[in-house]
């Protein structure tokens, strides 16, 4: 067996995934080096199994629903184990399609942690693997606090490991994770407390973060801002933190740590082959995905650019088409990503938001909104307001940011994704006839 490769992959998540099987399409021959389950945290602790959650919580409001529409239903629990095991199922059939197809492809699969060695050389195992060319895609994992208690807790890892929904939760931050599961969570039965040391979700438009935080208290989850927490302590069967403002905060049965995530960078030999790194471990990477050292490349988590799984699997993908496809100029745009929050309700985006064009384009911003009730929540006892946002820019208001909180809102963002990305003018919605009666229309009908 040859340990010779055109390209060695370190880490089989979606972005080492997808960098591999491009470069195995253009004829390189690969090695993709994995020590865990393959599909990284998306498949296995991220967006699928988190997905599947979601979805289930959707059925549990559906119920609601049914019964203000008139339906003789009794709401009912979610059978956790049982839909746990479905959810593991969907997973393992996820796994065997990577197999099937990274053995057709022939691309070589190793079971190892992959370690740099400097001049193209990666350990893996027993073996010394060589390759012009080196993807790091190692991820990130959880961030740990040093805060007296905290191994008492849950991290978002440990959330799938759940078999029962917790009777009462405390979550520790404010962004993805802790909005994201405090939704499923609350909506399949748990009381749920979050405590953010700022507002949720920076880094959206902050109006809209703020809209969510009041649709998330108005369902009955307590939101509680500019809250650090400093220990956390067992008394019997339940759990209490101390804030630094000096409350005492509990009982509770679970406390999900939620504070970030951490990349995988440490102990993979990167100063032995000269890459590096920022203060907090992300790998340093120009436009083209280069790190610093000649014939190593780093996509995903591991660095500091947008933790997204499609953004992961765009970079692989363009990167690859670089190297071995003949594109020389091929990366990845990282402007007018879009981006959902699988919150309840969704929250969605791409582009800028308001505060961010102010910044930069002062009084040329001109902002829309618009504020309704969706149809289906209208004939019910359980309704809420969506909010969507155009953020325009200049005399032509070109489009800048499009944001959305409302149900179906995370399948709408696509398509005006594509009319940011193309320089659509608020007038190109003006335009646009709108199909009626449905949420999305509003994008077309604001003035």
């Amino acid at each position: 067996m040859s340990d010779r490769f055109d390209l060695i992959v370190l880490g089989a998540g979606s972005g080492g995934l997808a960098a591999a099987f491009r470069a195995a399409r253009h004829g390189a021959r690969v090695a993709l080096l994995e020590p865990n389950q393959l599909g990284g945290t998306c498949v296995n602790v991220g967006c699928v199994p988190k997905k599947a959650m979601w979805h289930a919580a959707q059925m549990a409001e559906a119920q609601q629903l049914a019964v203000d529409y008139g339906f003789d239903v009794t709401p009912g629990p979610l059978d956790w184990s049982a839909f746990v095991k479905r959810r593991q199922a969907y997973i393992a059939n996820i796994h065997a399609s990577y197999h099937r197809r990274l053995a057709e492809a022939d691309i070589e699969v190793i079971a190892s942690r992959g370690r740099l060695l400097g001049q193209g050389r990666v350990k893996a195992g027993e073996r010394t693997l060589q390759a012009p060319h080196i993807v790091l895609a190692t991820g990130a994992h959880p961030k740990r606090l040093d805060v007296p208690g905290f191994d008492l807790g849950m991290v978002s890892d440990d959330f799938f490991d759940l078999d029962a929904c917790p009777g009462k939760v405390a979550i520790v931050g404010g962004g993805y994770i802790s909005v994201e599961l405090a939704g499923v969570m609350h909506t399949l039965g748990a009381q749920v407390d979050i405590y953010a040391r700022g507002h949720l979700m920076h880094g959206f438009d902050a109006e809209m973060a703020l809209a969510l935080g009041e649709c998330m208290r108005a369902q009955g989850i307590d939101i509680h801002y500019q809250c650090q927490v400093s220990k956390l302590m067992r008394e019997g069967d339940q759990l209490f933190m101390n804030c630094t403002a000096g409350n005492r905060l509990g009982p509770y049965d679970k406390v999900l740590w939620a504070v970030g995530r951490v990349p995988n960078s440490d102990n993979i030999g990167l100063e032995k082959a000269g890459v590096a790194c920022d203060d907090q471990g992300h790998v340093l990477i120009d436009t083209f995905q280069n790190t610093e050292a000649h014939g190593i490349y780093a996509i995903g988590d591991v660095t500091d650019r947008l933790a997204l799984t499609p953004v992961a699997i765009a970079a692989g993908r363009r990167l690859a088409d670089r190297l071995f496809g003949g594109r020389r100029q091929a990366h990845l745009d990282y402007q007018n990503i879009p981006s959902v929050v699988f919150a309840h309700p969704p929250l969605a985006g791409c582009g800028m938001a308001e505060e961010d064009a102010r910044s930069v384009h002062g009084e040329a911003v001109k902002v829309y909104r618009s504020r309704f009730t969706p149809m289906h929540l209208s004939l019910s006892d359980h309704g809420y307001q969506s909010v969507f946002k155009l953020v325009c820019v200049g005399e032509d208001e070109r489009v800048v940011g499009v944001h959305a909180l409302g149900a179906g809102a995370e399948e709408l963002i696509q398509g005006f994704a594509v009319a940011v990305k193309m320089g659509a003018r608020k007038v190109d919605l003006d335009d646009t006839v709108a199909v009626h009666p449905t949420s999305a229309e509003e994008m077309v009908l604001m003035r």
